[in-house]
């Protein structure tokens, strides 16, 4: 029988207006949305529905909106009896896939997420630094790039997005430099991303201490279904092991294309991205031409996958 992945969006996936039509068309998400938004200390629903823009993009306000919008679209889904094999999630995205596989609760994901974005944003300011977008560079090449550019300052591989788009990180001269040298090593593109911070790198470690002594005291579950995690895009269940691996994530990479080879290595041949946008189907028919994919950005989407996928 073929496996079902859910894959769980991060930052970048946002948008004004993200979740109104599920919101306003079915029960679970209305409820599930009007539950978050009692944990959350800011105005969640307004922000996701009419923003501002610049408000909803802001770090510490983009991820507790994007967490929502999967929590949403993940409870119609389950209510209709649609249970994934695996869940993973692009970096923000694997606190979602955490509240899917029950090791925390989804009100306190929010709040997870709320003091995580709280943190980068802070790291950002900070620190300033910079990211850029590799296009059509083999992954050997840019990582040798990273570490020749290391010898003026901070910067890796932030996201191994897929196999010709990988995200670097770090210190802008550094930036800077590896995307030249990227484009020397034969980079058809190097685009310099809109970001406050450099995320996913080192220079994000004060965050991450911050935010490992923010999570000792708080309750995760051994998980109820297998998550695939980022740092090392390997199967996770314990709950101690969790808190560790969301701690590292912050400065790591996100190996996203080594999670999506591992999951259809275990048989997965059908990933539903669970919430805002359309991202990482994209990138999902970039690393597999025949994964089939579904979209939960909106009813027709919703729809569509809930009518296949009950067959």
């Amino acid at each position: 029988m073929a496996k079902i992945a859910f894959v769980f969006p991060g930052q970048g996936s946002q948008k004004v207006g993200m979740g109104k039509d599920i919101h306003d068309n079915y029960t679970e998400a209305k409820e599930t949305l009007e539950k978050l938004s009692m944990e959350a200390n800011f105005p969640l629903i307004q922000l996701m529905f009419e923003g501002p823009e610049a408000e909803l993009t802001s770090t510490q306000n983009a991820q507790p909106a994007l967490y929502a919008a999967s929590m949403m679209a993940l409870n119609v889904l389950t209510g209709q009896g649609i249970k994934p094999d695996f869940v993973a999630g692009h970096s923000l995205g694997e606190y979602s896939a955490l509240a899917a596989a029950s090791v925390f609760r989804q009100e306190d994901g929010l709040m997870f997420v709320r003091k995580r974005g709280e943190l980068m944003a802070k790291a950002g300011e900070n620190s300033g630094g910079a990211m850029s977008a590799v296009l059509g560079l083999d992954a050997a090449k840019l990582e040798e790039a990273c570490k020749k550019a290391s010898a003026i300052g901070i910067v890796g591989i932030a996201n191994y997005n897929s196999n010709d788009q990988i995200v670097i990180s770090g210190q802008k001269e550094a930036v800077e430099e590896a995307g030249k040298l990227a484009s020397e090593a034969g980079a058809k593109r190097v685009i310099p991303l809109p970001v406050s911070g450099a995320f996913h790198s080192a220079i994000m470690k004060p965050a991450s201490a911050e935010f490992e002594q923010y999570l000792a005291d708080k309750n995760f579950h051994d998980a109820h279904i297998p998550v695939i995690t980022n740092i090392d895009a390997k199967m996770e269940m314990r709950g101690d092991r969790f808190k560790e691996k969301l701690a590292i994530q912050i400065y790591d990479s996100v190996r996203w294309t080594q999670t999506i080879e591992y999951l259809i290595g275990e048989g997965v041949t059908t990933f539903v991205e669970v919430g805002s946008g359309k991202v990482l189907s994209g990138l999902i028919k970039k690393i597999n031409r025949e994964a089939k994919i579904y979209n939960t950005d909106d009813v027709a989407g919703i729809e569509a996958a809930i009518a296949d996928l009950k067959k």
